[in-house]
């Protein structure tokens, strides 16, 4: 469960989000809204890469910013564009990287090397460069390397803006099997047609909070 308790980010003399309360508890979550509307702002928050000016967010009672590291394990991150997360020349040496800090052996590590190459269908990529994978490929490994702690969470900040339709159709069935909480930001309609619950922001505020179908017929309305 994750809450926001009267939550408010400043940027200097700009208000990016303002007095956000609420709990989010379904397992597939999506978050609407025009550019310059807090949605960014607010993804970062779950995981604490952004720390409210005001206010406390908690990950399943975890404060974001006094317990940080925990929250990270907990919350597992997508940016837009996937060159954000790829940090190590191939793709396996990349996968090998995420794992560090949880120090298993190498029979362990390999183990889970194997197993997450083979769930994302990127066995056969392994010893590529990872920077020449596709847009797709890079999504893919970025998401690979986003749940290999095994996090409960997973937050996605507009994940198929820069893919063409056959890799984002690949990326989001991917998401689409996960069985953790998935809090997508999007501005493809479609994506979130298919959230149990979505959110609007308007402005830094919450406009509209409820079913994908309301939400959607709301969020068009705004739009003029």
């Amino acid at each position: 469960m994750i809450i926001f308790d009267t939550v408010s980010v400043t940027a200097g003399n700009r208000t990016v989000l303002a007095d956000i309360s609420l709990t989010l508890r379904e397992r597939r979550i999506a978050v609407i809204g025009a550019n310059g509307s807090g949605k960014s702002t607010f993804a970062r928050l779950i995981n604490g890469l952004r720390r409210p000016s005001t206010g406390t967010v908690t990950v399943d009672g975890l404060d974001t910013v006094k317990a940080a590291k925990d929250v990270r394990r907990q919350v597992g991150f997508l940016f837009q564009d996937p060159d954000n997360q790829i940090v190590m020349p191939l793709v396996d040496e990349d996968l090998r990287f995420s794992l560090k800090a949880l120090k298993l052996s190498p029979a362990a590590e390999n183990d889970r090397v194997e197993q997450i190459l083979d769930s994302y269908g990127l066995t056969h990529l392994r010893h590529q460069p990872s920077h020449s994978l596709s847009g797709g490929e890079k999504q893919l490994l970025a998401l690979a390397n986003s749940m290999l702690r095994g996090p409960r969470y997973l937050v996605l900040d507009e994940p198929t803006t820069l893919l063409d339709l056959k890799n984002r159709k690949r990326v989001m069935a991917a998401i689409d099997a996960l069985e953790q909480t998935v809090i997508c930001v999007t501005h493809d309609l479609e994506i979130a047609a298919t959230a149990e619950r979505v959110l609007i922001l308007a402005d830094g505020r919450i406009a509209f909070d409820g079913p994908a179908l309301d939400a959607i017929a709301a969020y068009r309305e705004m739009a003029g």
